[in-house]
């Protein structure tokens, strides 16, 4: 029965890999079948080290502040539940750790995850050219060819599989394996440039290029990065595309925008959001308006004038500060300190580097969005965390 137990565990987190990316039914579905196996496979000794470990520490000391945050402020039972649920994704870290820890089980999750990216990308051209128009199940059409998620999120995890496959390819033992990944990047390049629209998606490809660069030659690789992504930029402002229109609609609406009037835009009310919540960090900076307060604060703040009242900041570094105060903020810079730190130490140079490129990735995404708030960018952070640093060896191992 462990064994067993423990087989179907390892099978449900390699899965996970592939469906993070395409559906949340099959997602919970592998997460139930998962945590069954853990739970039964016994050797719970063994299991619970995971806890130890640097990274899950740091992830569970942010999840219980955002617990303890749940017993004051004006949220509620109910909302405050709620959002501690959404947030339920930094416990998995350690089970993750603990399921992760065979070398060939890694691997096998990161190519999972890898095959289903390259999925979706084939999906989205196929759509992008007319292929497989009136399928209930394909959100997209011809003129905004996502798949299976919306435009922010689709365009996150083609900027990720943009820097993954590059890896990957980099990595490959053959010549064709390293063409194949090779090819696959610069498709995941132009889908997020000139095929779909997100200025989240755009700045983490941005800054995963640089870091690309500097992985590979040091200062000298960045400095070509710098080049690279500049002449790109260049290009794409050039000619009309959805790149050109997205930057040219945000730089429009920063024009617009006045800060002693209601804002009418979404640039504005991304603007007005970040004003407001630091209004309310202000008067509350030590312990916050609680978990799941930030609405009723937000309401509250912004009652009478005029404003648009949003759940969610769209920020995740002050959405976490305005709920649980500073030392939450500190706690989640900690946590991805932490990672950035602890990549050195880890078994592959494919697994140092993709680690410190889930980091850029989380930093940039949390600055302009609450990342660990929702499912799939939530999930995938967890995930990629237990994937990337299981192999790392700490305390007596």
């Amino acid at each position: 029965m462990s064994r067993y137990a423990d087989y179907m565990a390892r099978w449900g987190v390699i899965g996970l890999g592939f469906t993070i990316p395409l559906t949340v039914a099959l997602n919970n579905a592998l997460l139930a079948l998962m945590l069954a196996g853990w739970l039964l496979g016994g050797r719970f000794r063994e299991k619970f080290s995971a806890f130890q470990h640097p990274v899950a520490i740091a992830a569970l000391a942010l999840f219980g502040l955002l617990a303890l945050g749940t017993i004051y402020g004006d949220a509620g039972a109910a909302p405050a539940a709620l959002y501690l649920r959404k947030y339920s994704d930094l416990l998995l870290i350690p089970v993750f750790l603990s399921l992760l820890r065979d070398a060939r089980t890694r691997r096998h999750a990161l190519h999972a995850f890898a095959l289903s990216l390259a999925l979706v990308l084939a999906l989205s051209y196929a759509i992008k050219m007319g292929l497989l128009s009136g399928i209930p199940s394909l959100r997209g059409n011809p003129d905004y060819p996502v798949v299976f998620k919306e435009h922010l999120t689709h365009n996150i995890l083609m900027a990720f599989g943009v820097f993954l496959f590059a890896w990957l390819a980099l990595s490959a033992n053959s010549l064709l394996a390293r063409l194949c990944w090779a090819v696959l990047a610069l498709l995941a390049l132009a889908n997020v440039t000139i095929m779909v629209h997100g200025a989240t998606g755009y700045l983490i490809l941005g800054g995963l290029l640089l870091l690309l660069g500097y992985q590979r030659l040091d200062w000298r690789g960045l400095s070509v990065a710098v080049l690279g992504v500049s002449l790109l930029l260049a290009a794409l402002l050039a000619v009309p595309n959805p790149f050109q229109q997205r930057v040219s609609k945000i730089t429009n609406e920063l024009h617009e925008w006045r800060a002693d009037r209601p804002a009418r835009t979404s640039t504005g009310w991304r603007l007005e959001f970040y004003g407001n919540t630091l209004a309310i960090i202000a008067d509350h900076p030590l312990l916050g308006v609680g978990t799941g307060g930030f609405p009723p604060a937000y309401a509250k703040k912004v009652e009478g004038t005029g404003r648009v009242a949003t759940h969610n900041p769209h920020n995740e570094f002050l959405l976490i500060t305005v709920q649980i105060g500073i030392a939450g903020l500190a706690a989640l810079l900690w946590l991805f300190w932490r990672q950035w730190q602890l990549a050195v130490g880890l078994d592959t140079r494919l697994e140092r580097e993709l680690a410190r490129g889930l980091v850029v990735t989380m930093v940039i995404g949390c600055m302009l969005n609450s990342l660990l708030l929702d499912h799939t960018e939530g999930l995938l952070y967890a995930w990629l965390t237990g994937v990337l640093y299981a192999g790392l060896k700490f305390g007596d191992e």
